[in-house]
C-alpha cells in the first residue's frame, strides 16, 4: 500500500534461460555398474565351473572398462545432452553376452567363440566413437537416402551368390572371413524409410482413393510400399531367410503407421505378410521345415530320433525355474551348434531363471523406450523417424527371436542384440545405439537456453 492508499502491482520476474542438465554423471555411474556387473558374471562362471576366478577377470573387466570410458568421453564431448541410458544398456549387455559366450565355450572346448567375440565388440565401439565424433547432425543423412537403399539391397543380394549355410543364404565366407550382409542393411534401410515418408507423409495420408475404411495413396506414393514387399518376398524365397524379410518389412510397416497415424497400414502390411508366408512356406523346404518344426515340437522324439534344437530350447526354459540353475551349472549346450547365436537366450533362461530373463527384457524395453522418446521430442520429421525405426529394428528383432526359441512363432535364425556370437550383429547395434545417442542429443539440446518466463 502506498501513503495514497493505492496498492502497487507486483514486480514481473525477469525471464530467464533454461539449462538443461546433462547427465554425464549419471551416465559414467551407471556405466561403472554395467561393467562390474559383467566381471561378476565373468567371475562367477569360472568359480561354477572349476571353481576358481578365472585367470583372464582382470583382463576381461578391463578392456570392458576401457572400451566403455573411451565410448563415454566420446559422448560427453560430442552429445553432452545424450540419453543417460542409452550407452549403459549397450554395455551391459555387450558384457552380459561376452560371459554366456564365455560360459558356452567352457563347455565347447573345440570351439572358442568369445575371444573373437571381443574383438567385434571392440569393432563395434569403435565404430560408435566415430558415429557420435563425426555425424554432427543426423540430418545429413537424409541427403544420402537413395544411396542408403541401393546399398542395402545390394547388401541384401550379395548373399545368393555364396553357398547356403544351414539352409540359408545370409553369409557372405571368404577365407575363413565371414558377415551378414542383411545385418547392416537393415539400418540402411531404417535411414531411406526415414527420408522417404518424412518427404510423402502427407500423400500416403491423404490423397487417393478411399476403398472400404481404408483410403490409399495414388499410384505413384503407393509404388515403393509394393517394391518394399516384393523385394521382401525374393528375400525370402531366394535366401530363405525369413527372419530378414520379416524384420524389414515389419520395420517399413511401423515406420508407415507412424509418419501417417492410420492404423489401417498396419492392417494392410499384416495381410501382406500373411499372404506372402501362405504363399512361400509352402513352397520353401526350408521355411517349410522351420513351420512344421514349430508346429509339432516334440516330433522327433516321439519318433525316437531325440529331441530337436526347438525341444531343447524348451528344455531349457523350464529347467531354469523362476531363478535359474546358476551361470555354469545349465546344460543348454546340448541345444547344439546354434546355442552360442540363435538359442543363446535359452541359456539366459536356464541359468538366470525368469527373473534374470525378465531383467534382460527390461533392459531391451528400455532401450526401446528411449528410442522413441527421443524421436518423439524431436520437431524435424525426418529424425522423429529415423529414432522410431532404429529403436523398432532392436524390438522386432527381440520380439521375433524370443518369440522363435520359446515357441510362439517359428523360429528365424536372427541374433539376439548384443547377446549372440555374431560380428555383423555386434557392429550393428552399436552403430544403432551411436545414432540413437545423437538423435537424443538433439532432441534434448534444441530445449537447452530457451527463454522461459
Amino acid at each position: 500500500m502506498t501513503k495514497a492508499g493505492t496498492t502497487l502491482a507486483a514486480p514481473e520476474s525477469p525471464t530467464s534461460a533454461v539449462r538443461l542438465p546433462r547427465r554425464r554423471g549419471i551416465e559414467l555411474a551407471l556405466i561403472v555398474l554395467a561393467v562390474l556387473l559383467s566381471v561378476y558374471g565373468y567371475c562367477a562362471v569360472g568359480l561354477a565351473r572349476t571353481g576358481t576366478v578365472p585367470p583372464g577377470a582382470v583382463g576381461y573387466g578391463a578392456g570392458l572398462g576401457v572400451l566403455a570410458l573411451v565410448a563415454h568421453l566420446a559422448v560427453r564431448l560430442r552429445a553432452p545432452y545424450a540419453d543417460p541410458l542409452l550407452l549403459p544398456i549397450g554395455v551391459l549387455l555387450n558384457g552380459l553376452g561376452l560371459v554366456l559366450i564365455y560360459r558356452l565355450d567352457l563347455a565347447t572346448p573345440g570351439d572358442h567363440a568369445a575371444p573373437a567375440q571381443l574383438v567385434w565388440s571392440t569393432l563395434g565401439v569403435g565404430l560408435f566413437i566415430m558415429v557420435v565424433l563425426i555425424l554432427r547432425d543426423h540430418r545429413v543423412l537424409q541427403r544420402y537416402a537413395y544411396v542408403c537403399v541401393a546399398v542395402a539391397l545390394v547388401l541384401l543380394l550379395l548373399p545368393i551368390l555364396f553357398p547356403a549355410v544351414n539352409g540359408a543364404r545370409i553369409w557372405i565366407r571368404i577365407a575363413g572371413f565371414s558377415i551378414q550382409p542383411s545385418e547392416f542393411a537393415k539400418v540402411l534401410l531404417a535411414v531411406f524409410f526415414a527420408a522417404y515418408l518424412a518427404a510423402n507423409r502427407n500423400a500416403l495420408a491423404y490423397a487417393g482413393r478411399r476403398l472400404w475404411f481404408m483410403q490409399f495413396p495414388t499410384g505413384r506414393v503407393l509404388g515403393p510400399i509394393v517394391t518394399i514387399w516384393l523385394v521382401s518376398v525374393g528375400v525370402l524365397i531366394l535366401e530363405r531367410d525369413l527372419g530378414t524379410s520379416l524384420l524389414f518389412f515389419g520395420l517399413f510397416v511401423v515406420m508407415l503407421y507412424v509418419a501417417t497415424g492410420r492404423t489401417g497400414w498396419i492392417a494392410v502390411g499384416l495381410v501382406l505378410a500373411v499372404f506372402g508366408a501362405v504363399a512361400v512356406g509352402p513352397l520353401e523346404p526350408h521355411v517349410h521345415g522351420r513351420i512344421e518344426d514349430w508346429l509339432h515340437p516334440f516330433a522327433s522324439i516321439d519318433s525316437g530320433q531325440g529331441p530337436n534344437q526347438l525341444a531343447q530350447s524348451l528344455f531349457a526354459f523350464a529347467a531354469g525355474g523362476i531363478l535359474g540353475s546358476g551361470l555354469g551349472l545349465g546344460h543348454s549346450v546340448l541345444i547344439g551348434f546354434a546355442a552360442k547365436s540363435d538359442f543363446i537366450l535359452a541359456t539366459a533362461g536356464e541359468e538366470l531363471g525368469l527373473a534374470g530373463l525378465s531383467a534382460i527384457f527390461l533392459l531391451y524395453g528400455l532401450l526401446v523406450e528411449r528410442g522413441y522418446r527421443a524421436g518423439l521430442a524431436l520437431r524435424d520429421p525426418f529424425g522423429r523417424l529415423l529414432a522410431i525405426g532404429l529403436a523398432s529394428i532392436v524390438a522386432l528383432q527381440v520380439f521375433v527371436i524370443a518369440g522363435g526359441v520359446t515357441g510362439l512363432i517359428p523360429l528365424t535364425g536372427m541374433a539376439m542384440p548384443f547377446l549372440a556370437q555374431g560380428g555383423s550383429s555386434v557392429v550393428t547395434n552399436w552403430a544403432i545405439v551411436a545414432l540413437l545417442i545423437r538423435v537424443s542429443d538433439s532432441a534434448r539440446s534444441q530445449y537447452d537456453g530457451q527463454v522461459a518466463p
